[in-house]
């Protein structure tokens, strides 16, 4: 067709379409961005998940067309976040492992976590170590604060994590909540208390391979070499375990009302495979 004026006449329909795509993307760009042409304000309140920035426009290959990868396309969201809690033998380990090994989730205990802080020399790791050194107990903001930069730490915000056995009290979730620290999954894990006590007065621990067996249920192996190092906990006896329950009871009726809306509680008593299918089923909804 001869062109008479300034405006151009399109005859192919698939150039006309694409020119309607580019224009909705085009559209759909500029909304996001604060301007009919892209501007620099990006709309107030936004915030995704891991304090992660929103990505800036892209542009196409060969164009002038912001293209918002967090639209179309964009990062991978963080896995599960998970706290689990129990009494003391309740089979916290046990599940631990088969949630890290199902789900790739960052397993943390608060006693590695402060090491490692303690070993890097970190100004938290300074702090708790002048408690330790004195054999005080480190204070809860100095734990929140080495927990939550543990959080922070790249592997927790791309593969979620799971606190394994913390908060322990009251006063550690309300400062959990405070420190913007949010879990999607609280498993709680119920044995009776003469079973726990059973199972932990049978409990011997390898301190070369951190493997706890137990002299009924899940015997060493026949080694001598093991079987002489197996070490058998000062606090491990029946008399221990009913103070240390007694704590735990008050502690955990403490927690449960900060994670009500997420919380699931399980008989952890029989089969530790179906134990585990159910907590599987649980995470994955």
């Amino acid at each position: 067709a001869k062109n008479s004026g300034p405006m151009v006449a399109i005859s192919s329909p698939r150039l006309l379409a694409a020119s309607l795509l580019l224009l909705l993307a085009h559209a759909v760009a500029s909304s996001a961005t604060g301007g009919a042409f892209g501007g620099a304000h990006a709309p107030s309140g936004l915030q995704l998940r891991g304090n992660v920035a929103p990505h800036g426009p892209l542009r196409l290959r060969g164009g002038g067309i912001p293209f918002l990868s967090n639209i179309f396309g964009g990062p991978k969201a963080p896995g599960p976040r998970i706290i689990i809690a129990g009494a003391p033998a309740s089979g916290k380990g046990t599940q631990c492992e088969f949630l890290v090994k199902t789900f790739g989730v960052v397993h943390i205990s608060t006693g590695d976590a402060l090491r490692e802080q303690v070993q890097a020399g970190t100004e938290l790791g300074k702090m708790a170590k002048d408690f330790m050194d004195k054999g005080a107990l480190v204070p809860d903001d100095v734990i929140i604060g080495i927990v939550k930069a543990r959080l922070a730490e790249k592997d927790c915000l791309e593969k979620g994590w799971l606190l394994d056995g913390f908060p322990r009290t009251g006063v550690q979730a309300d400062a959990m909540a405070k420190a913007g620290i949010v879990a999607d999954k609280f498993i709680l894990l119920n044995v009776p208390d003469d079973v726990l006590i059973e199972r932990c007065v049978g409990r011997r621990s390898d301190p070369v391979t951190g493997k706890i067996y137990h002299i009924t249920f899940n015997p060493p192996p026949a080694d001598a070499d093991v079987q002489a190092r197996l070490v058998h906990r000062s606090d491990d006896t029946e008399e221990a375990m009913v103070k240390r329950l007694q704590q735990f009871q008050k502690n955990v009726d403490a927690i449960k009302g900060y994670y009500k809306d997420i919380t699931m509680e399980f008989d952890g008593v029989g089969d530790k495979m179906k134990l585990a299918a159910g907590i599987h089923e649980f995470i994955s909804k």
